[in-house]
């Protein structure tokens, strides 16, 4: 790997954040260099978009290196990955942490639901006393969410709907229509008082700004070959890599922000993935987008005689607060959907309706046992087979011949699933440090996770389990028991937290902008600096937060206000 010693800006990841500061940066005329820890990666030649599960290796069941089936768009990542330990706390609840480890990040292969944060999300212990109020407002953050929207390109529709904030007129594209399971859910919902309106997601359902709409072909878990839907590799580096602004440096594993006697960033250090070689690159000013946690490690072994506990830890809340969501899953045999003829509406891979949460005004009147709230993503349709008991297959008996033949055919695209993607408070029992006796091969001190679930989450989850009940049981499906536990933290992979961000350094990270109290040429773009994680997906919000801080870059670099 060639690259230069001194940059005006290094961002260290290439994702959502990584991808969009690095975009406008660019695109602004600064020298940019992009360092990720994976591998390149280019879904024009490597997405797979028509095969089919029965044509991979074991049939796309999940392995150790494709835990997510053979045709997710991960390369060498995942829960696991080779050489690079993290370590669960003795005393914690189980926890697991996904990681991408290509060019792109999560971008290639997320579910691109793109909802907004709303006015009680940046706002919530306003409302019901319970962790921190964001340092920004909706109304700060809206136009940057118009931008994002714009230049992505995202599908829905106003709804009106409280704190499910709608885009202005002509920004968003238009939804794609209902399919059967989504009719048949929608009036099972309605039945019992619950809003439907059309998701909002980041694939094309028309031309747009010189890439294809979708083509319905395969899941966007895959990448996108024809870029209709939105990821850093297609959208946001090939134009700031136009600009000739930007040097892409694949396989760097960054490990510490450099700093000077002053504790001023001065680069970054970092080792080769395929040569081993460790090496150091200046930047005036250094942007963290390597996702929540990788990020708070490398702040946490970023440690100098000014930064004693890694950077940004002068209020010892580095690590602190990590979050993820409360996401839980059911399916249900649903009679009305058997039988459903054949039809072309396979539509795009994320549910192309959602119910918003609907009981705020019940919580805020104290009407619950549980504060905040969740949303639900159906999904359904004419999936590839499958055998299983009580679904397709009412019998373990029953394994060939006529009879099974009978009962697929009829039985085909009845099952349908909800998932409940639910708000976390932060809690002083979720935070992540440095293990102080396991390290990577590069000898590098790995994160040691402790995680609880607090007892919102738990009664949300149950709440959860029992609207599945009530929507299954209100279309003559199956409802069920309560499972033994909650699901595992990190699962739903909406890593959060760890380097906050606040009002003031007793009580945060970074600033509202991203930047870091204790080092002023430092910023986290990434999650890491949410205060809270709502019930919405987090990508959009990173993408505006990230696009926000580098226009505070751009213009603090005019005031020359880095170089102090």
């Amino acid at each position: 790997m060639q690259i230069k010693r001194q940059f005006d800006v290094i961002v260290v990841g290439s994702g959502a954040a990584g991808g969009m500061a690095a975009h406008d940066l660019a695109r602004a005329g600064v020298d940019v260099l992009m360092l990720e820890a994976g591998r390149s990666y280019d879904p024009q030649t490597e997405t797979p978009m028509f095969q089919t599960p029965q044509e991979a290796p074991l049939r796309s069941f999940p392995t150790d290196d494709k835990p997510a089936g053979f045709y997710d768009a991960t390369i060498n990542g995942g829960w696991f990955v080779p050489g690079e330990p993290y370590v669960v706390a003795d005393d914690s609840e189980p926890f697991q942490w996904w990681r991408p480890r290509m060019l792109g990040g999560r971008t290639n292969h997320w579910g691109r639901v793109s909802l907004r944060f709303g006015p009680y999300d940046f706002k919530a212990r306003s409302r019901d006393g319970l962790g921190v109020d964001w340092p920004v407002t909706y109304e700060e953050i809206a136009p940057w969410y118009d931008a994002v929207e714009e230049l992505i390109g995202v599908a829905g529709a106003a709804e009106g709907i409280e704190n499910s904030p709608d885009s202005p007129d002509g920004i968003l594209l238009p939804p794609p229509p209902l399919r059967a399971h989504e009719i048949v859910l929608s009036r099972a919902f309605s039945k019992l008082g619950m809003p439907v309106a059309a998701m909002h997601a980041a694939i094309l359902t028309k031309p747009y700004k010189g890439r294809a709409e979708c083509l319905y072909a395969t899941q966007c878990t895959r990448g996108c070959s024809t870029n209709s839907n939105f990821q850093s590799t297609t959208v946001l580096i090939p134009d700031a890599q136009a600009s000739g602004n930007l040097t892409v440096g694949c396989d760097a594993v960054v490990h510490q922000i450099d700093v000077d006697a002053s504790g001023k960033a001065t680069g970054v250090s970092f080792f080769d993935r395929t040569t081993g070689e460790h090496r150091s690159v200046r930047g005036k000013t250094v942007v963290l987008a390597a996702g929540a946690f990788s990020s708070t490690r490398i702040l946490l072994n970023s440690k100098s005689p000014i930064h004693a506990n890694g950077i940004g830890n002068s209020s010892g809340l580095l690590g602190k607060y990590i979050l993820d969501s409360v996401e839980y899953t059911r399916s249900s045999y649903v009679p009305l959907l058997e039988k459903v003829p054949p039809q072309n509406d396979d539509g795009f891979f994320a549910p192309h309706i959602y119910v918003p949460w609907w009981l705020c005004q019940e919580q805020l009147n104290g009407e619950l046992d549980f504060p905040r709230g969740y949303h639900i993503e159906p999904r359904g349709g004419r999936r590839m087979p499958t055998l299983w008991v009580g679904g397709y297959v009412p019998s373990a008996n029953l394994i060939y011949g006529e009879g099974l033949r009978d009962v697929a055919a009829r039985r085909y695209a009845s099952k349908v699933f909800l998932t409940g993607e639910g708000e976390m408070i932060p809690n002083d029992d979720c935070y992540c440090e440095l293990d102080p006796a396991t390290v990577d091969r590069w000898g590098i001190p790995v994160l040691r996770f402790h995680w609880k679930w607090g007892e919102p989450e738990r009664r949300q989850w149950m709440h959860m389990h029992e609207t599945f009940n009530a929507v299954f049981g209100a279309l003559g499906g199956n409802t069920g028991s309560l499972p033994s536990r909650m699901p595992t933290g990190g699962s739903s992979v909406h890593e959060s937290g760890g380097a906050r961000m606040g009002f003031d350094q007793t009580d945060s990270v970074v600033d509202r902008f991203g930047q870091c109290w204790d080092c002023k040429n430092v910023f986290v773009l990434d999650s890491a600096i949410f205060a809270s994680l709502p019930d919405k997906n987090p990508t959009l919000t990173v993408l505006a937060l990230a696009k926000r801080g580098a226009a505070r870059i751009l213009e603090l670099s005019k005031q020359s206000s880095l170089e102090a």
